[in-house]
């Protein structure tokens, strides 16, 4: 096994970097601890690790310094933790000066090698090395870099492409300050935000025709479902696994009753107990795939027997799923705005009040809160009423002073004490 890890160490320090697409995504390093970026599969991880590269390169670090090695690498197959230690002993035997000088790791999915972590936590202990790790589990890794690095990992989530990065990519320029919106800018976001809708943020995808697209788009799901779900927790019942990824994905950003489910897989005689799927929930919200709002109650109990809001990672995967006849706007619109909020750290919960009505998301960073409804539209003056109905109520039942009602293309304004603000630009506000 040593010689062929020296040729691929080997075949790792000539290989070009390529050029990533510059993320607005801050990746949290400190020496001494090793950075952990963890998200969906093609979600931009490995590019974050190649931007790292050429932002070394460009400092003056020398290419040999820099290693990169992607253990779903078929050639790795068969690594055992025990075969860890020939990597950097083939990588200083090939530029002995190495030693005098700090190197920088980057190990794409190394959870893949059973036991990996005391391997990871001595070359912290070497002193002389960056490291930087990735992975498609957020549990799994950060059990394990909380209990075996012993605090010394920082973890960075990364998400699909955000509104702002989709415009920069597709050439659209944000680095100025434009207050108001000027016409050509305004036309050319609310453009980027239809695109956005259908096409998502999956780098790679972004270029691609719509067949191309959603076929990319459905493997994805797929290596998801086989690698991060059936395989990593070992499950048997792969139809209903299926069978409820298809329909999170069918209808993102509403409330999902396991009891219900399951009663609908049982008429179509699919058997399953409902353990199993709250377990596959978990599951799927780990890989990434989803994410789960709760309603916003200090009491874990109520918490507990509330229905979760299931919410898809992104609307590409929304929209290479969905069915036309069962598109809705409205929840694709709160599929967005949730995914942007989550994108930057926070978990928004819902709310339901004393009234009846439901707020949508309700944000909390630090000790300010925010109360958002998400809606295609309000010039239905009955619709606008209804919105702002729900929000005064939250407001005063939750003792909070801030909310808006985020609509995919109203004009921005403000009524009665409710700020209404278009998606597009809301979405590229700081």
């Amino acid at each position: 096994m040593k010689q062929q890890i020296a040729e691929l160490v080997a075949d790792s320090l000539t290989r070009d970097i390529p050029l990533p697409l510059t993320r607005e995504v801050t990746v949290l390093r400190h020496p001494g601890k090793v950075s952990v970026l963890v998200g969906m599969r093609r979600t931009g991880k490995t590019w974050l690790c190649f931007s790292r590269m050429q932002e070394l390169l460009l400092q003056g670090v020398e290419r040999h310094q820099l290693l990169y090695l992607n253990f779903e690498d078929d050639r790795w197959s068969g690594l055992t933790a025990k075969d860890l230690k020939w990597i950097p002993e083939c990588f200083y035997a090939l530029h002995p000066e190495n030693h005098r000088k700090t190197c920088y790791f980057f190990f794409d999915e190394i959870q893949l090698v059973p036991g990996w972590e005391p391997f990871v936590r001595r070359l912290l202990d070497s002193g002389s090395l960056e490291l930087t790790i990735t992975g498609s589990s957020a549990k799994l890794l950060s059990k394990e870099v909380g209990t075996s690095l012993r605090g010394r990992g920082l973890t960075t989530e990364v998400f699909p492409l955000s509104f702002r990065e989709f415009c920069r990519f597709h050439g659209i320029d944000l680095t100025k300050e434009r207050a108001p919106f000027g016409a050509s800018l305004r036309a050319n976001l609310q453009d980027a935000a239809n695109q956005f809708r259908v096409t998502g943020g999956f780098p790679e995808v972004q270029t691609m025709n719509r067949t191309i697209r959603d076929a990319t788009i459905q493997e994805y799901v797929s290596a998801v479902i086989l690698r991060d779900v059936i395989e990593r927790h070992s499950v048997s019942n792969g139809l209903a696994l299926r069978s409820l990824v298809r329909h999170i994905l069918q209808s993102p950003a509403t409330l999902l009753s396991v009891n219900k489910f399951w009663q609908s897989l049982k008429s179509m005689g699919i058997a399953v107990t409902k353990s199993t799927l709250m377990d596959f929930l978990e599951h799927l919200n780990d890989a990434y795939l989803c994410s789960f709002s709760e309603i916003g109650d200090p009491s874990i109990r109520r918490r507990q027997v509330n229905p979760k809001k299931v919410y898809a990672v992104d609307n590409g995967l929304v929209n290479a799923f969905g069915l036309p006849s069962t598109s809705d706007n409205g929840r694709q619109l709160e599929n967005m705005i949730y995914m942007a909020i989550r994108a930057k750290g926070c978990h928004p919960d819902y709310w339901k009040t004393r009234e009846g009505y439901e707020i949508d998301l309700v944000v909390e960073i630090g000790k300010k809160r925010t109360l958002i409804q998400a809606c295609w539209s309000i010039e239905n003056t009955e619709t606008a009423a209804r919105e702002i109905r729900a929000l005064k109520s939250g407001m005063r039942e939750l003792n909070v002073s801030n909310s808006l009602i985020i609509t995919w293309d109203d004009p921005e304004r403000e009524q009665d004490g409710i700020r209404i603000v278009p998606y597009w630009k809301w979405a590229v506000e700081p």
